[in-house]
């Protein structure tokens, strides 16, 4: 497995140490399982770096039970990516928390910063697109451009000088 170094990880490019494992150890643990998100795990399955593929679903969703045998094979196939799925009827907070409204919904998390988020079943070569994509982004400038939207954010929400309503810009 050496010899490159996944993605976000150049200090480690050419060396023989470089490993998944080393790098993913979340990965590795569950032997290509895909893990089941819960409010108690979620902080430990999804943080840190690296990329998290997130399928919200429920048992009685049609769509859902035909794109499942799909995340499954992109998940085995994938083993430098942690694949996890949500039971929006178990786990109704996180459902709320991330205003999930209809399912299947498909979640990218990279270094801790949701890249994706879609409603609707996916093709398996889409799915395979859409990772190799997030993959490929350059975290700190999505990151820099996420602070600036929060600030942006921030300096709408402020209220004007005269103290009624937002400030306008």
């Amino acid at each position: 497995m050496g010899g490159g170094a996944p993605p976000g990880h150049p200090e480690c490019a050419g060396s023989p140490r470089c490993s998944t494992a080393r790098h993913y150890p979340r990965r590795t643990e569950r032997h290509m399982a895909t893990v089941e998100l819960t409010k108690e795990n979620f902080d430990e399955v999804v943080a840190g770096d690296g990329l998290t593929v997130i399928d919200f679903w429920a048992a009685w969703c049609g769509p859902c039970r035909q794109f499942a045998p799909t995340f499954e094979r992109v998940s085995e196939a994938t083993p430098d990516v942690v694949f996890a799925k949500v039971d929006t009827e178990a786990q109704p907070e996180l459902a709320a928390a991330f205003s999930i409204s209809s399912i299947p919904t498909i979640m990218l998390v990279r270094d801790n910063v949701m890249v994706y988020a879609q409603p609707g079943a996916l093709r398996e070569t889409d799915l395979v697109d859409l990772i190799d994509q997030a993959q490929g982004l350059d975290m700190d400038e999505v990151k820099r451009k996420v602070a600036e939207a929060q600030a942006e954010q921030a300096q709408g929400a402020a209220p004007s000088p005269n103290g009624e309503g937002p400030a306008e810009s």
